[in-house]
């Protein structure tokens, strides 16, 4: 079974500046949320996907034997030591519609997977009112990307988790095109993202290789096609993948350069695409490409 991008992890250490950041960039932010292990957040939604503004706000709660332990340590721990080396994107996570399947698949095609983990946490709807919204995961584990989570989840509640209201965004976002992460070897991953995204057909490029999800694309490109692509110089970590950069569709481009303009954010235009790289977007690369509609 094929799984689309559901969201990305983008770490940092100080969370407030950081969801400010997307704010003046353009983008409806929501309000915070706690995870019983510690980890904070404020979640910006498109249509089925959305970005995890994270941090680790209460590292003692990673210590305690709960009922949430390997999340602790799969999710917060991870996030932790991914925050000491600097802001970035940390995980990627693809849409679950069936997750005891697809962990089942996942561990079936070789690739370690943690089983299937489930919580659940208080979130705002627009009106301000509290719901209870639940998710189960499990982490897939691609062992030569010692700094690149990945994981599938399915929602339990998604009804009272995705509102149209907070996926209107100043800077027209609609849709996310893509994912895209960097290696100095990018063939080397292919095994590990068929299995991952339960894509059997990926496409080979001058570039590296690429994946075609139902919603949107996974690549993984060589650093130096990252900067022709996007004018943004990055390296990977090593011999393993690294998460660089997140492909967004906007309705009007012309938007998200009013937004920067207005913050004073930079922002830069690259053959088809604005991009706002790690000096300014917390150790990301944001891409911005226009959609129709």
């Amino acid at each position: 079974m094929s799984r689309g991008l559901d969201h990305i992890v983008h770490a940092v250490h100080d969370l407030a500046a950081a969801a400010d950041f997307y704010r003046r960039l353009g983008f409806t932010v929501g309000s915070r949320n706690r995870h019983p292990w510690g980890t904070h957040n404020h979640i910006v939604q498109l249509d089925g996907f959305f970005v995890e503004i994270l941090t680790v706000a209460e590292p003692h709660l990673l210590e305690r034997g709960t009922a949430h332990a390997e999340l602790a340590r799969l999710f917060g721990a991870f996030n932790r030591e991914a925050i000491e080396r600097g802001d970035a994107f940390s995980t990627l996570i693809l849409e679950s519609k069936a997750i005891a399947a697809d962990v089942s698949a996942l561990a079936g095609a070789g690739v370690g997977c943690s089983g299937e983990l489930r919580f659940s946490r208080a979130g705002t709807q627009a009106d301000g009112s509290t719901v209870t919204v639940g998710f189960s995961l499990g982490f897939a584990r691609d062992a030569s990307s010692p700094h690149a989570a990945f994981a599938v989840m399915q929602q339990h509640n998604p009804k009272a988790f995705w509102n149209r209201k907070f996926q209107s965004h100043a800077n027209t976002a609609r849709t996310v095109l893509g994912a895209v992460l960097v290696a100095d070897n990018p063939t080397d991953h292919h095994i590990f993202l068929s299995a991952f995204t339960g894509e059997r057909e990926l496409h080979s490029t001058s570039a590296g290789i690429a994946v075609r999800t139902p919603r949107g694309d996974i690549e993984v490109i060589e650093p130096v096609a990252f900067r022709d692509r996007y004018g943004v110089s990055v390296a990977a970590e090593g011999e393993g993948m690294t998460l660089a950069g997140l492909r967004l569709g906007v309705a009007r481009p012309e938007a998200v350069e009013a937004c920067a303009k207005k913050s004073g954010i930079a922002l830069h235009k690259h053959l088809n695409a604005l991009a706002t790289g790690p000096a300014s977007a917390f150790g990301a690369t944001l891409i911005f490409e226009k959609i129709e509609g």
